[in-house]
């Protein structure tokens, strides 16, 4: 049974253009050549491989792909000039440690940003995943996989975004019991919870501050990119200043997007699609764009964080969205 896709309530960007969501999927068992091509053969394009571990796809009818070994020490660094005598040795080693390193390390399909209304088209690259034997993070306790969808923002003002945290905090415990996170990614903290004193504080109805606040308290209570919903790269393209001020990170790329971090990537898993994740992302879309519907439920989310009963707030909240 193939799950519909649902469209957000706002659909275009701030200059009026359809937004766009790019999509990041980390699988196994699968290299990076083959996985490429794969991607040639359902979207067109010219493969370009720059290393054993990392591939590039050249205009396809969906835009430019990249595929790589999510390992840093298995690709070349970006240096100027000619590499030393030691470095030259090292670079020998590099496939070697690649090859080591994806026992355990995922492999990852970075997608263009598409238009909402084409996302329909990257589940062929899912089911492709799984025809070819890629591993989900269900294969394996060492398999600390996820997906990570990459949606434009319709708007750049503070209560756009804060309406958008404050959806996503609330709802934040039902979407991890529907997810049914792996116990390999609670384990290793990739993906970490929000602080509940701080989810508390931000979904509270008087919580409305401007912009420079917003970025302050997030990053006082986060100094780290390993969020659920990171707004790193979103407030390094809002306020780089601020942010760059108190983060050192360089895999933050500035980028006017929410990076809605999942925990899991079930490809091996019969049914698994992109379209259950990507419909309750939706729904915090949907309980953002309902500015007293938002402060209901953040109101009843502090009664219950108070009350040391976030566990029953996430049957709850499935409650409440059904209602």
């Amino acid at each position: 049974m193939t799950t519909s896709l649902l469209m957000p309530p706002r659909l275009t960007a701030p200059d009026g253009s359809p937004r766009r969501v790019g999509v990041e999927l980390e699988f196994a068992d699968l290299d990076a050549p083959s996985a490429a091509r794969l991607v040639r053969d359902l979207y067109g394009g010219e493969i370009a491989m720059e290393n054993p571990h990392r591939c590039r796809v050249r205009g396809s009818r969906l835009g430019d792909f990249a595929v790589e070994l999510d390992m840093r020490s298995a690709h070349p660094p970006k240096t100027d000039g000619e590499p030393g005598a030691l470095d030259a040795f090292l670079e020998k080693l590099r496939p070697l440690w690649g090859s080591i390193g994806s026992l355990v390390m995922p492999f990852e399909i970075a997608a263009p940003p598409v238009p909402f209304e084409r996302l329909p088209e990257l589940e062929a690259l899912v089911d492709g995943l799984r025809e070819r034997g890629a591993a989900g993070t269900g294969a394996s306790p060492l398999f600390a996989f996820g997906l990570h969808f990459n949606p434009e923002v319709a708007a750049t003002d503070a209560d756009y975004v804060v309406d958008h945290l404050k959806a996503f905090l609330v709802l934040a415990p039902w979407l991890r019991a529907q997810i049914r996170i792996d116990p390999t990614r609670r384990i290793t903290g990739f993906i970490a919870a929000f602080p509940v004193e701080y989810a508390a504080k931000v979904v509270d109805p008087a919580y409305r501050p401007d912009m420079d606040t917003l970025v302050a308290d997030y990053l006082a209570a986060n100094p780290t990119r390993n969020r659920e919903l990171d707004l790193f790269p979103l407030f390094a393209h809002l306020d780089p200043e601020t942010l760059f001020a108190t983060i050192r990170d360089p895999h933050v790329r500035p980028r006017p997007t929410f990076h809605y971090r999942l925990p899991n990537a079930r490809i091996g898993e019969p049914g698994w699609s992109l379209a259950q994740d990507w419909n309750r992302w939706v729904a915090v879309e949907e309980l953002a764009a309902d500015r007293g519907r938002l402060d209901a439920l953040g109101a009843a989310f502090r009664d219950y964080a108070a009350r040391r009963k976030l566990d029953d707030w996430a049957s709850e909240a499935g409650q409440r969205l059904a209602g």
